[in-house]
């Protein structure tokens, strides 16, 4: 029970916040504000301080606390180009998030963990579906329109405290918390910090997380740019929540520092204000930073400070209002998977869907008798791990037959069923009365399900339950499916001459068979011949060669082969799904695919063979009956694409190379033909575009142009505005999206569009900031990225980048490099005759420079001008062989005119500032 006095000042609402926050700071002990620095913020009850805690996950509807509204994965909500939708969605699941904590106060917190503005640079990104667009601009505009609706229109209390993650650089799973993100100055300013910056300016967000790995080797965790970056983009307190489990790493898997107290304190005066770590166990952080303080690690103020952004969050939560002014704190109970929230679910799921192909006007249906709808994911919908629980399902097939009729609709799931007996033997493997799988001579039959990446699981027709592995060991069939942090219901057939072994994918042992005929899982494998009882392929193509179209629904599962912890190898379709889809067009030429999945797959094949194409995220609770509105024409396919879709892996560069400018990656660099571009989305009508004119107003850029639905039928068209920069000292994007406008439009329809260029700049390496160049640029008005419609020159007025000497040059500020990692404000070498080049040095007089380098076997650093390897040499730095970075002075001879000076590193390992 509290025992503060009834009106302190920090409980006083006239009061200005920053008053009220150093009258409760002046009021707590030290104790107690180390106690508000984890993730479980212990309650204070001399002052009436309850208990609070950061993280509620709801990054499409709220997660992990039961049945709750479940809207389409973040990049469903972004294919649909609506921002007011996507704040819409972002206020129901705030409102829900808020019924929630009133149930239970300590158990759910406001502060939640969404959104994810990562830009989505590789879709073999494991947690792909989590993100937006690979394009940064864009997902800053809907992480912005979903943060506001997560944070509600008072204009200082929140609905809930939005956290941007997952800051910074971060697109792999692949050992995650070990791997270094090579982020260049142009990277960094121009890609990654853009999609942060937009919803903290725009009060949108006011917490950040920082990921897992290091970038430019440093642990993202003790990042500079907490401080002076995120915090230098609003004038509000913003709190910094560590990822989970992830302070650890900085003195474990990471090594960066020694042990807890020494990191715990760099990672709070780099920013970080609150520790995710040993789960609700608070004594080992509270610990590490009372060591850090008695080792003179930290100051109180230190401390003040991050508990001052933890306690500004509280109270603009409300926590500390009289009850009568917080508009949130009473919400109605029943708003949890309303009526109005499923319309809106449904509304979402239908915005999201794409059309990538449609030829011969096969869709929408019309005066269709029977529909084959067949399938892995035809009668299935799937959580994601931040997906909520699905208060019900509305799969494409029942979606299909609420429109149709059980008699107009014939349903196959397409999968093998097969029986595995022992070879050599008559056992085969079973599934007893106990759900305990075993060997004997009744055989068990099983669905054969195949999500790709060698990953397949092993359905019992018996109980209807996966395949799964006990915390004892024991294998049973009891599991709807792939589920939960630890996915045990997944396994690898590994073909062996003519025989079958079969993997257990998360322990790594096989399954095996004693004399007994008790199965465990072992070391040792037991081989197994595969008999096909159904070949699933077949039976669905024979189901629509009886019908008048075939909708086939593939896709991935959201736990298996490209989830949290685990990146994709290929972008490819399962092989059983590509089989399934050829045998049901072979059957059947009107053929519709449907793909439901978290990224995109590399499908040239149905491209060029296939009549119709949908896409869409996995679309929450009511996708059924939004793909049935877009099938049947009852709505217009407003998806457009927010990456690009690839033909094959071998179209992007290594997973874990950042550097999107030297690899041509993304829409913005990529020079290849893609797939599908980026913005791509066709209409069940045609529009046509016209009238443009670009005109300079305030030092805008504004661009006019009219779009007019030409066809019969009233559509949606996202026309989309692109620029690019004609002449530059660096490299510039292709094409870069600069605004775009939604626009539904009826037959014959015309609309006037106007859209606003305030910015032409990038991030200049030789003055460190950025800069509008003098240049001309191309002003192009299409339907995406590649189909363009309209285009204009346009002089913008800027500066001229001066040469620069030599004395100018910082280490990070090269053009191009080869062979070049970054660490923090230095370079070092991966390979000998690794190199960085500097454009436009001028060198027309003696030049001094000084530059620190280690080397830890010796080696030689070479300055050239104008090539690497036959440039004219300038001078030679010897490197002597040590750790510690040596102060090496030199001074170049003057040479006529402006070159390019190269840097020439003439052993791996060589370390160098400058």
């Amino acid at each position: 029970m509290s025992t503060a006095a009834p009106n302190p000042p920090f409980r006083d609402p006239a009061r200005p916040l920053g008053e009220r926050l150093d009258d409760l700071l002046g009021r707590l002990t030290t104790g107690e504000k180390l106690a508000l620095l984890h993730q479980h913020q212990a309650p204070v009850p001399r002052l009436g301080l309850d208990s609070f805690r950061t993280g509620t996950e709801a990054l499409h509807g709220v997660a992990w606390l039961g049945p709750a509204t479940v809207f389409p994965q973040a990049i469903g909500l972004a294919t649909s180009w609506n921002p007011d939708l996507v704040r819409a969605v972002g206020s129901a699941v705030g409102d829900e998030v808020r019924v929630f904590h009133q149930k239970d106060p300590a158990g759910v917190g406001l502060n939640v963990w969404a959104p994810v503005v990562n830009p989505l640079r590789d879709p073999r990104w494991g947690r792909n579906e989590e993100g937006y667009a690979e394009d940064p601009w864009l997902t800053g505009v809907i992480a912005t329109a979903y943060g506001h609706g997560l944070t509600g229109d008072h204009p200082y209390l929140l609905k809930t405290a939005p956290t941007l993650k997952h800051f910074l650089a971060y697109n792999n799973e692949t050992d995650r918390c070990i791997t270094s993100s090579n982020l260049p100055p142009r990277v960094l300013h121009d890609y990654e910090l853009p999609a942060f910056r937009a919803p903290i300016e725009a009060g949108a967000a006011v917490a950040v997380m920082p990921s897992y790995n290091l970038v430019n080797g440093r642990p993202a965790h003790l990042s500079p740019l907490i401080n002076d970056a995120l915090r230098a983009w609003t004038t509000d307190d913003l709190l910094v929540v560590s990822d989970a489990y992830a302070p650890a790493n900085l003195f474990g898997l990471q090594a960066y520092y020694p042990d807890g107290p020494t990191a715990y304190a760099a990672a709070l005066k780099a920013g970080v204000d609150s520790f995710t770590q040993d789960g609700t166990n608070t004594g080992p952080s509270i610990q590490h930073l009372s060591d850090a303080i008695d080792r003179g690690l930290l100051t109180g103020d230190d401390i003040d400070t991050a508990v001052r952004h933890v306690l500004a969050v509280r109270f603009r939560l409300g926590e500390f209002e009289p009850e009568e002014l917080d508009p949130y704190r009473s919400l109605e109970p029943d708003l949890v998977n309303s009526p109005a929230h499923r319309q809106l679910a449904q509304d979402a799921a239908r915005q999201s869907i794409v059309l990538l192909k449609n030829e011969n006007q096969v869709l929408p249906l019309s005066a269709v008798k029977r529909i084959a709808v067949v399938g892995p994911l035809a009668n299935n919908l799937f959580e994601d791990w931040y997906a909520g629980t699905l208060p019900y399902q509305l799969t494409a097939f029942a979606g299909i037959v609420e429109r149709l009729g059980d008699e107009r609709v014939e349903y196959c799931e397409g999968v093998d069923r097969i029986r595995l007996r022992v070879a050599g033997s008559t056992s085969y493997l079973s599934i007893g009365a106990d759900t305990v799988l075993r060997a004997e001579p009744e055989a068990g039959e099983f669905d054969l399900l195949d999500w790709g990446g060698d990953a397949w699981a092993l359905r019992s027709v018996r109980t209807g339950r996966h395949l799964n592995v006990t915390d004892e060991g024991e294998l049973v069939a009891d599991q709807p499916g792939p589920n939960g942090w630890e996915v045990k219901q997944t396994f690898r057939l590994i073909e062996t001459a003519g025989k079958l072994n079969v993997l257990h994918l998360h322990s790594g042992r096989y399954v095996h068979v004693d004399a007994t005929g008790a199965v465990t899982l072992a070391e040792e494998a037991t081989a197994f011949e595969l008999e096909v009882v159904v070949d699933g392929a077949a039976s669905a193509a024979e189901v629509a060669a009886r019908a008048d179209t075939a909708i086939v629904v593939v896709g991935n599962h959201p736990l298996v082969n490209g989830r949290e912890t685990e990146d994709r190898a290929e972008l490819e379709l399962p092989d059983a799904q590509d089989r399934l889809i050829r045998a049901v067009h072979a059957a059947n030429a009107r053929t519709v695919l449907v793909i439901s999945s978290s990224y995109p797959f590399a499908i040239r094949w149905a491209e060029q063979h296939l009549p119709a194409i949908l896409w869409s995220a996995h679309g929450g609770q009511e996708y059924g009956r939004a793909l049935a509105d877009v099938l049947f024409g009852d709505a217009d396919p407003a998806g457009r694409l927010t990456q690009t879709w690839y033909e094959s892996a071998a179209d992007l560069p290594d997973l874990l190379d950042y550097d999107i400018i030297a690899t041509d990656a993304t829409y913005l660099y990529y020079r290849g033909t893609p797939l599908y571009p980026f913005g791509h989305g066709l209409s069940y009508t045609t529009f046509t575009y016209g009238d443009l004119q670009v005109s300079t107003v305030d030092d805008e850029i504004r661009v006019a142009f009219t779009v007019t639905n030409a066809g019969t039928r009233a559509g949606v068209e996202v026309a989309q505005l692109y620029t690019r920069q004609q002449q530059s000292r660096v490299k510039q994007p292709l094409r870069q999206l600069r605004g775009f406008q939604r626009l539904e439009l009826l037959p014959g329809e015309s609309a006037e569009v106007e859209l606003t260029i305030t910015d032409f700049s990038f991030w200049d390496v030789t003055q460190d900031r950025r800069v509008v160049e003098n240049a001309r640029h191309s002003i192009m008005v299409g339907r995406s990225s590649t189909d363009i419609h309209l285009a204009m020159t346009v002089d913008i007025a800027g500066e001229h980048i001066p040469p620069r000497s030599i004395a100018e040059l910082t280490a990070t500020s090269f053009d191009e490099y080869c062979g070049i990692t970054l660490i923090d404000d230095a370079v070092v070498s991966r390979e000998p005759q690794a190199w960085l080049a500097f454009d436009a040095v001028v060198l027309d007089a003696p030049t001094s420079y000084q530059v620190g380098v280690s080397s830890p076997e010796g080696a030689t650093v070479e300055l050239r001008l104008d090539d690497p390897l036959r440039g004219e040499l300038l001078d030679t730095i010897q490197v002597p062989p040590t750790e510690r970075r040596t102060s090496i002075t030199g001074e170049i001879a003057p040479v006529d005119g402006t070159h390019t000076l190269y840097v020439v590193f003439s052993a791996a390992g060589v370390v160098l500032d400058m």
